[in-house]
């Protein structure tokens, strides 16, 4: 961020604008809509500010600039026309540490107005860092249009059951899910439809009821009023899918969940954009795989999405691409339903899809491929490679998974099974990222091109005859991936490493086992997983 955004408290405080035109005349309606005390300083002050300012709590000074009237200031604001008066407001206002605001001068402001989206008591600024003012105004009136008006009042209902929510729920988790119901249900529904006393009572309704399960808990159990003690509700568990790495492929629910996670699991595959859209306070942890090295071992994922999901938290998996193609998430809700644990499934863009889309290679081409098959490049320990026999098919696109490490094992594999050698196959690096590239070859030499060329992991193969219409179907990031085809550079991949997470002492043993892949994943003899779509 070029600037951090706060909010300031001016109600009651001085701010000083100096000039008495057009520029003084929309700060000061800004900030006099804030309560502040505004004091004027110009020789000439228009009608419009004079009636604006009626009020006796603010002060007209009909003289030229003089730093005096900066003493007891909050704010400064220098809306004149000359620009060396406004060079010595600033640098008045910094020798007395005030903050300054020299209007349409950025590099001049210590902070900027921004454009506002006013549903007192939320308060929306958005701003360009003086780039594009413009723009921004043209974000607020799009925001204007999708905020109703009662959501203002929806808060400030909020604001007068604040205290009696903290007295009767004692948790902050308990209180985080309490408002997010509440904002969520039908006393926003009603707050909505203008039927202001009908919320209130049915928010009275809601926390009684809330307060009344609370306390029977406790008698029941004899549990103590420690607030991390009242845990009086199992959690759930969000299975979601969080596509190739662009967080503008998320699904809207997925956002949604992302936002509400107390807790989040995530995967080595997880982009930093993507993870950056959870919620601020969640805690996060890393729990990602990458070819034989587990941070945590499947059976231990399962087992922190269950306790937590058993102290009352929400719990989000967060699995780079779709949770059912080679995410083992069908492991993980076989799991979360032997413990009667609530969950949800969000599907997510795979690799494949994306990789194909953003590439330029249409995984199904009606003159090409009449069929795809997705497929683990890692195979089982000790398993013999005897089977490739199955991907002769030339009607067939095939993606391999996971395939980068065994490029040279895949490609002989194949071809001394009996495809031919000059069989077009793409790597796909990053794909849909701004750092994405894409190495094209055969079976022939994309072994040596690779060895060349270094594309970083993640990344997918893709084989068959659709390949070869990537040079011309290609859109995305072209430049940079025929810039990128002839550079070593990795520099840039997202591909973190992580910490890995430590299950807590003494919780409940894990009771499921790993189970085979839902979704039509099956396990070939050659031990090749795979998913065939006809």
């Amino acid at each position: 961020m070029n600037t951090f955004p706060l909010f300031f408290k001016l109600e009651d405080r001085k701010v000083l604008i100096v000039g008495g035109g057009d520029v003084a005349l929309r700060k000061a309606d800004l900030l006099s809509r804030a309560g502040a005390c505004i004091t004027v300083l110009a020789p000439n002050i228009s009608d419009e500010i004079q009636a604006l300012l009626s009020d006796s709590k603010h002060a007209l000074i009909y003289e030229n600039y003089n730093k005096t009237y900066m003493t007891g200031a909050r704010v400064i604001i220098a809306g004149t026309d000359d620009e060396a008066l406004n060079h010595q407001i600033h640098a008045d206002a910094t020798a007395l540490n005030i903050p300054v605001n020299v209007v349409d001068t950025p590099h001049l402001c210590d902070f900027i107005f921004p454009a506002i989206v006013d549903r007192n008591p939320i308060v929306i600024g958005i701003s360009s860092n003086g780039k594009a003012p413009v723009l921004a105004r043209l974000l607020r009136a799009r925001l204007e249009t999708l905020i109703p008006q009662g959501y203002g009042k929806l808060a400030k209902l909020a604001g007068d059951f604040r205290s009696e929510v903290k007295t009767k729920i004692p948790t902050l988790t308990g209180r985080r899910q309490f408002w997010e119901k509440a904002f969520e249900g039908p006393v926003s529904q009603l707050m909505f439809a203008g039927n202001e006393t009908e919320a209130a009572a049915q928010l009275q309704a809601d926390l009684d009821k809330t307060a009344s399960i609370i306390s029977d808990k406790h008698t029941e159990n004899n549990i103590s009023t420690e607030p991390q003690t009242l845990q009086n509700n199992v959690g759930e568990v969000y299975i979601v899918g969080a596509g190739p790495g662009d967080p503008e492929l998320l699904t809207f629910k997925a956002l949604r969940l992302m936002q509400q996670a107390d807790i989040v699991y995530y995967d080595a595959l997880v982009s930093p954009q993507v993870l950056d859209l959870c919620r601020r306070d969640a805690d996060k942890v890393f729990v990602g795989k990458k070819r034989s090295n587990h941070a945590v071992a499947q059976l231990g994922i399962n087992e922190l999405l269950v306790n937590s999901a058993k102290e009352g938290r929400r719990v989000v998996r967060l699995k780079g691409g779709d949770p059912f193609i080679f995410g083992r998430g069908g492991e993980e809700i076989e799991s979360l339903r032997a413990h009667s644990i609530p969950y949800q499934v969000v599907p997510g863009i795979t690799a494949a899809n994306a990789a194909a889309s953003y590439a330029g290679i249409p995984l199904t081409h009606r003159d090409h491929s009449q069929s795809v098959r997705f497929v683990t490049g890692f195979l089982k320990a000790g398993a013999p490679n005897n089977n490739f026999k199955s991907f002769l098919n030339t009607d067939e696109t095939v993606v391999f998974y996971m395939g980068l490490h065994s490029l040279a094992r895949l490609t002989t594999g194949l071809i001394d099974a009996g495809r031919s050698s000059d069989t077009p196959i793409a790597i796909v690096s990053n794909a849909s990222m701004p750092n994405q590239q894409v190495l094209t070859g055969t079976l022939a030499d994309i072994v040596e091109l690779q060895e060349k060329n270094q594309l970083p992991t993640p990344a997918l193969l893709i084989m068959g005859d659709v390949v070869a219409l990537h040079h011309d179907l290609a859109w995305y990031n072209l430049q940079n991936q025929q810039k990128n085809n002839n550079s070593d550079t990795t520099a840039s991949n997202w591909l973190r490493g992580g910490t890995a997470a430590t299950p807590k002492a003494n919780h409940t043993s894990q009771q499921a086992h790993a189970l085979s892949m839902v979704a039509n994943l099956a396990t070939a003899d050659d031990g090749l997983e795979q998913l065939v779509i006809g």
